[in-house]
């Protein structure tokens, strides 16, 4: 029964909302617990990495990466409302790895963009598309979230061991609970969390002015990128490139209509 009030008492306590889409989401890890290891984790890969300290592909980054925080900065002053990047430590780096589409912004606004990916986004908006959906991973919380999951979800096995079954999962019975957890709860958990990404950030490079077409564009050019290595949606962290490009098509008129460029 401890465990069990343990819980709840976790549960209800720590039930807050995303900025914007206004999900419901649980948050038991807070930023003073987060930011001080997605910080120390960011240094550790700065100091291990080959980065390119100067040059135009950097400071188009930094360009884009300034104009929306800019742009979100206004539109949280606009509505009288707390801005989610007030807090933010700012810090963005190029990495030199011309074989990796790939770019990330930590909790707290610690950013990674790698040389391979500026291929697929390759204009000032398809930029804006890419920083602003990973900015949105960070305004959301999803980091966070995700540690938070982790920990409720050991919880929620120590709850199911020791007060429905009364032992420890063990054999093929655990390796069914794992397969569950894995494919009915972790990774379309991931998923929701990447579209809430593409529309949150979508949404930002609308604030600040960029060409939205360029959102589905860029993943129209990463699907053909990477033709040949297609993981199925359901075996996936992320939504597939045609599930992605779709929304993105869907929601562009919903964000014109509703909101402001600053």
């Amino acid at each position: 029964m401890k465990i069990l009030a343990l819980f709840l008492t976790i549960f209800f306590a720590s039930c807050s909302s995303v900025s914007i889409t206004e999900r419901k989401q649980l948050i038991i890890l807070g930023d003073d617990v987060i930011y001080p290891q997605a910080f120390k984790a960011y240094k550790d890969f700065k100091s291990k990495a080959k980065l390119i300290e100067d040059g135009e592909d950097l400071e188009n980054i930094n360009k884009v990466t300034e104009k929306l925080k800019l742009a979100i900065k206004k539109y949280y002053q606009s509505i009288n409302a707390k801005d989610p990047t007030s807090n933010f430590a700012w810090d963005v780096i190029l990495v030199d790895d011309e074989d990796t589409k790939n770019a990330w912004c930590m909790p707290g606004g610690k950013i990674a963009v790698y040389k391979g990916i500026l291929k697929i986004a390759n204009n000032e908006s398809a930029l804006a598309a890419l920083m602003g959906h990973e900015i949105a991973h960070a305004v959301a919380r999803h980091g966070s979230e995700r540690a938070s999951q982790g920990v409720l979800f050991d919880i929620g096995t120590m709850a199911l061991e020791q007060i429905i079954i009364g032992r420890p999962l063990t054999g093929d019975t655990r390796k069914l609970y794992n397969y569950f957890a894995t494919f009915g709860v972790m990774l379309p958990f991931s998923r929701n969390h990447e579209s809430e990404a593409d529309y949150l950030g979508l949404i930002f490079m609308h604030f600040a002015g960029y060409d939205l077409s360029e959102a589905y564009m860029m993943w129209e050019r990463m699907d053909k990128s990477n033709s040949r290595n297609r993981t199925p949606e359901f075996l996936s962290t992320h939504p597939s490139s045609k599930t992605r490009i779709n929304n993105i098509k869907k929601w562009i008129p919903e964000v014109k209509e509703k909101y402001s460029s600053y």
